[in-house]
Formats: C-alpha cells, structure tokens, sequence
C-alpha cells in the first residue's frame, strides 16, 4: 500500500479527465456560441489522453493510494480505459443534438465528470469514496437526463432524482451501519472485521450498500427509472446514462463481492445471483412487448446486467472472474453505444416501424444494427459473444450452475425481441402497426418519425461500433490476454 502525494501520478488519468473538464468550462466561457466545437475537441482529446494512460498502468502491479482509498488494479484498469473512450464517443454522439444549444459546454463537461464518477465508484477501496463515487456518478447525470428542457425530460429527470436520492439514503444507511459493526470504512480492514460483527448490522449494511451499486448498475429491483428516464431523454444522452455509470457500477460490486462481504457469514453471493437471475428474465420479458425502440433498448440493459451480474456472484470463487467481467464490459459498451446510435441517427423515429421506414433505403445501416443487437444477443463473432461465454464459464466454475442454466435460457429467449426490430428493417418495408400504434402519418408514425434526415455522426459511430464489435469478436485470444496480464 502507498500513501501520500508521492502516488499522485497513480491517477494520472482521473487527473487528465478532471483537467479536461475544468479546462473546457473555461474555453466554453470565452468561446463564442458558434465555435463551442473546440470544447468538443478539448474533451475528446482529454479522454483519449486518459485512456492512453490508463493503457500503459494497465501493466504495472496492483497497488493501493492515498490510504488505500483508491485501488489501482486491472479491474479499474478497464474501467477506466472503457470510461474514457466511451466518453469521447458518446460526446460526438451527442453533438448533432447539443450543437448550438446555449449550455452545450456545460453538457460536455457534465459527460466528463459523470465519467469520473464512474471511475471513482470501480476503484473505490473505502465506503466514504464509495458514496463519493455515487454522487459523482449521479448528479451530473440528472441535469443531463432532462437537458433538452421539455416535458419528457424533465419528467425523466424528476423519476431519476428522486429515484437517485431515495437509494441514495439506502446506501448510507448501510454505510452507517458497517461503520457501526466495524469501526472503519476501509474495504480490508472491514473484511477482517465484518466476519465477528452483528448479524443484524451486517445484513443492513450488505443490503443498503448493495442497493446504492445495483440502482447505478440498473438491476432489479431497483431499475423502475431505467425505461422511464431511457425513453424521456434524447438518444444520445440514453445511450450515456445506460452505459458510463453502469460499468463503474458493476465494477464496484464485483470488488464488493471480492474484498468486503468475502468472508462475511451471509451467503451474499446467493443474493447478488438472484439479483442477476431476475433482472435479466424480468428485462427480457419486459422488452418482449416494447415497440418504442428506446424503451427497447432500456429494458435490454436491465437484463444486460443480469449477465453482468453473474460474474459478480463469483467474484471471490474463481481467478475467471477477473478477465470475464474485463471482457464483457469492453464488449457491452461498445455494442450498447452502437445500438443506441441506431436510435440517434434517426431522433425522431421513436418506434420499431418508424425506424425500419426511416432507413428504408440504407442497407448498411441495417446490417451495422443487425450487428450491434445479435451483438447483445450473444451471437458468435461478436464482443458479447466472448463475454457471454467467459462469464458463463466463471460462473460454472463457481459453481453457479442453475445460473448459467437460465442465463442460456434468457439468451435464447432475448434473440424474439431483437428480430421485432431486425426483421422490418431488412425487409426494406414498413411493418404492420403493432397495437397501440396509429396509421403513417398519425400518432407515433408521423411523417417527421418516418421521411427525416440521417445523423452524420451517429451513423458514423453506428458503423464503428460494428466493426469495432467484429474485431474484438474475432481478435478474442489477444483481448483476454490484454485483460488478464494484470492478474
């Protein structure tokens, strides 16, 4: 373990997102409405300078700074690398929607500190920074979720705050009472103690600590703001709130699972795998029905982090944890970026029909999103694909078999809801009306839903996140090695 300033340089890439966020609300202040794109490129050049740092750490031995507050080790590594690349992505995914809006500065350097947060939550070895990451990662995401100021978002953002500020006092009240049972608030300290604490305490602070990761994570049965705020924002900002905070959060489980609750006497993997279990049956079942394509895509994520939950269940069973959930997060970014640029290339078509006439005539665009949604599904060459399959064989190993039993089922079962949206598009027609859905030219299948305009840049990183998607899928062996260098 180090302490003091001396390790500064260990978070060189936090400090290079934080410098760019500071630097571009002062290049925003004396920066003309028109020209606010240079804030856009001091951003993405921000995060691709933490992420190349993030990369060269990546080798170097785990260590603790700062009091052992802040863990620097290949689970954070990741993070951070897929945090920042995210964000540069994901700021040019928005930037057909924020150019010229007059806090377009402001909504960049909010995308960098939510980024931040995220990190923050992942490399937390202390309860305080935990709860530091979480407002971190929750504030600025509220003022994003409502940016564009009409009714839908600032209805979203009412759900997501007071949602956000509920399980917010949850989670300290299972802070306070491991503070109680132990005396302390660093994560190896508290593992040494936890195990001769109060059972009573003990099972607060698990489920109130648990429940602060899983609401940032969007699982069951915290997830009721994921398909309200998802369909009440803007593609773009979805796509951020559905994927920074959620990779933050599912690392910082997984190091919960691995260090704080290992030893404790209650057999919290059990309830992180039924929390896995149920998210991603109830998301499935959930989308099934779902013609909006955002609320689609919303409850796909929930049972996205039933998948990503499982390797959480084994974090302290098995050294395939490590690399498994490296590897599945790199892959779901990306292919849930993707599937979401979809979306944003065509803002203004908000249903399965609308979206399948809108890009009637755009075959490759067809076959980046056929890509990005069997990516999801878990179909073979794609990145999910190797992440699917090296969090089942974790999970096998830690001998969570009925779990893996009904994640395969779950995976067949999700592949209904993603040819809904498929077929129609490749057919090159619109599809019948679904129920609850009017005639073109009325109701949700409007003729701005329908005859508009592609998005340059989200069409662009459409096709990126296919390819991208491809070559992690064929390139697997080098990937996982890359991922498990560090372990």
């Amino acid at each position: 373990m180090s302490g003091g300033g001396e390790r500064v340089l260990a978070l060189l890439p936090e400090l290079l997102l934080l410098l760019g966020a500071v630097g571009g609300l002062l290049l925003g202040l004396w920066t003309p409405q028109h020209r606010q794109w240079r804030v856009r490129l001091l951003v993405t050049a921000a995060c691709l300078a933490s992420a190349i740092a993030a990369a060269v750490a990546l080798f170097e031995p785990a260590e603790r700074v700062f009091e052992g507050t802040w863990v620097v080790d290949t689970t954070t590594g990741v993070v951070r690398i897929v945090v920042a690349l995210g964000v540069a992505v994901l700021v040019w995914l928005a930037s057909a929607s924020l150019a010229g809006h007059p806090r377009e500065t402001e909504a960049y350097v909010l995308m960098l500190l939510g980024g931040l947060g995220s990190i923050a939550l992942a490399a937390s070895g202390d309860l305080l920074l935990l709860v530091a990451g979480y407002l971190l990662a929750s504030v600025p995401l509220y003022a994003l979720a409502g940016f564009a100021k009409d009714s839908a978002g600032v209805e979203a953002t009412m759900k997501y705050y007071l949602m956000g500020a509920f399980v917010g006092v949850l989670m300290l009240v299972g802070v306070a009472a491991l503070v109680l049972a132990a005396g302390t608030t660093g994560y190896l300290d508290l593992a040494a103690l936890l195990p001769e604490a109060s059972p009573a305490l003990l099972a607060v602070g698990v489920l109130g600590v648990l429940a602060g990761v899983a609401f940032k994570a969007g699982a069951v049965p915290v997830h009721f703001w994921v398909p309200d705020v998802t369909a009440g924002t803007t593609p773009p900002m979805a796509a951020y709130i559905t994927t920074i905070p959620k990779i933050g959060a599912v690392a910082a489980a997984f190091r919960l699972l691995a260090e704080l609750f290992a030893g404790v006497p209650l057999d919290v993997p059990l309830l992180v795998a039924v929390i896995a279990a149920v998210s991603m049956t109830l998301g499935n079942l959930a989308a099934f029905s779902q013609t909006d394509v955002l609320r689609l895509l919303a409850y796909s994520t929930v049972s996205q982090v039933g998948y990503l939950f499982m390797v959480v269940a084994v974090a302290a069973r098995t050294d395939l944890a490590v690399p498994a959930l490296a590897v599945y997060l790199a892959g779901y970014a990306v292919t849930n970026i993707g599937a979401f640029a979809a979306v944003a290339a065509t803002p203004a078509a908000r249903t399965i029909t609308d979206w399948a006439t809108a890009v009637g005539r755009h075959r490759w665009l067809v076959v980046s999103l056929a890509v990005c949604l069997l990516g999801l599904v878990g179909t073979p060459p794609t990145a999910v694909f190797i992440g699917k399959l090296a969090v089942f064989v974790a999970a096998w190993d830690g001998d969570l078999i009925w779990l893996v039993v009904v994640a395969a089922i779950n995976t067949v079962a999700s592949l209904f809801y993603y040819l809904r949206w498929i077929a129609p598009a490749f057919a090159g027609i619109p599809a019948a009306p679904s129920a609850g859905e009017g005639a073109p030219g009325s109701g949700p299948r409007t003729a701005a839903g329908t005859a508009q305009r592609l998005q340059r840049h989200p069409v662009i990183i459409l096709h990126m996140a296919a390819v991208v998607s491809l070559l992690l899928g064929l390139g697997a062996g080098m990937w996982v090695g890359v991922a498990t260098s560090g372990t």
